[in-house]
């Protein structure tokens, strides 16, 4: 499954939200939520739960306070994981555009490969400013809540609201940090009620996801992640009540369970480190491979017949020439950031290489990839 980029995506649903707030949005609304059922409303509220997919919440939420409000699935973007799906949500840009293609990503200004998010090196957790890079050169796209005519207010867990990242991507809004879930709640409602004009809420919660990558997404602390979640979420809503609010809940990317038995390392692979100029990057589900320059041919080769059914390996430029990543302008390195060859895992297989500096680790729950677990995500609405 791929994202439906045309009027389906998490791209269109934030053209819709930012056409309902006076904005000029960069692409298609979303078919499923037209800017006008918005519009009027005091407050619009975007509640973001890091890795619920909608298949997941069909299958466990049923009944919830998020599931019977669902109105629809739509598609995450390519790679369906946070730092691409998130960085759409806080510009409005597609993959190609914003240029962040997945949790490592190859920076040539810094001439390292790294986490964009943390803003740190894959190994040595440098931070990237101590190599010279800032988070403007290596963030080119402008903050969605810069465009908005109307008061923008994020909601973030304390950890990371004044990350350097998030301070790039929030531009003017106004931050509010919490501890907790129940701080969660707290923040969100006070940002509604903290004045009578119009208003857009963006509230994150993180904990879902980073239960799911430790345990599973099935696993029973994930389902009491959250099962709190959407009794909060029930919470939240009845404590907006009367103030003209319109709640739009979703997720940027869903999950696939991994069994240690499909967790590929690349040293198993004979011959394709030797061929590599830098560690992996992107994702465990979706990997790009930088190859030496006169060996891509034979990584590519050597890189299919390891894979065999596991995966499938595709020089990077075709999945851009087939709009897996969206469309628009491309950001100006995102070339480099994308690498030769892209290995796209088939089932819920993963591959991973490991550097100095790494703590060896298994990452039961994934995502970056395109199996409808990963790719859809819930739209729900609520009035309040």
């Amino acid at each position: 499954m791929l994202p439906d980029y045309a009027g389906g995506s998490l791209v269109n649903l934030i053209a819709s939200l930012a056409a309902a707030r006076g904005a000029a949005p960069r692409h298609a609304p979303l078919g499923a939520l037209p800017p006008a059922r918005l519009a009027d409303a005091r407050n619009i509220v975007l509640v973001i739960v890091d890795g619920l997919g909608d298949t997941f919440l069909a299958r466990r939420g049923a009944g919830g306070e998020l599931a019977r409000r669902r109105t629809a699935a739509m598609t995450s973007v390519f790679p369906s994981t946070t730092a691409s799906a998130i960085t759409t949500s806080y510009t409005g840009c597609t993959p190609l555009e914003h240029g962040l293609t997945g949790w490592f990503t190859y920076f040539g200004e810094a001439g390292c490969v790294a986490a964009p998010l943390p803003f740190q090196s894959r190994g040595d957790k440098r931070s990237l400013r101590a190599r010279g890079l800032t988070p403007a050169r290596a963030f080119r796209s402008p903050s969605l809540f810069d465009t908005l005519a109307t008061r923008s207010i994020v909601v973030t867990p304390h950890s990371i609201v004044d990350s350097d990242y998030n301070l790039h991507h929030c531009g003017t809004a106004e931050r509010r940090p919490y501890e907790s879930l129940d701080g969660f709640v707290t923040q969100t409602e006070a940002a509604v009620k903290s004045g009578a004009e119009k208003k857009f809420v963006y509230a994150y919660w993180p904990d879902y996801d980073a239960t799911s990558h430790q345990h599973g997404h099935e696993s029973p602390a994930a389902l009491a992640q959250f099962a709190a979640f959407d009794a909060a979420f029930g919470a939240l809503l009845a404590r907006l009540a009367g103030t003209d609010s319109i709640v739009v809940a979703t997720a940027d990317h869903g999950f696939v369970d991994v069994a240690p038995e499909e967790s590929l390392e690349l040293q198993d692979a004979p011959g394709l480190s030797a061929l590599l100029r830098y560690p992996l990057c992107g994702e465990r589900r979706i990997v790009y491979c930088h190859v030496q320059p006169d060996r891509v041919d034979a990584f590519l080769q050597r890189a299919t017949d390891w894979l065999g059914a596991r995966g499938v390996a595709r020089p990077s430029q075709g999945l851009v020439d087939e709009g897996w990543f969206g469309p628009g302008d491309a950001h100006p390195r995102f070339a480099e950031r994308i690498g030769d060859i892209t290995l796209v895992m088939n089932g819920r297989y993963t591959i991973k290489d490991w550097t100095p500096g790494e703590g060896r680790h298994l990452h039961i729950g994934n995502h970056g990839g395109t199996s409808e677990d990963e790719m859809r995500v819930p739209l729900v609405i609520a009035a309040a």
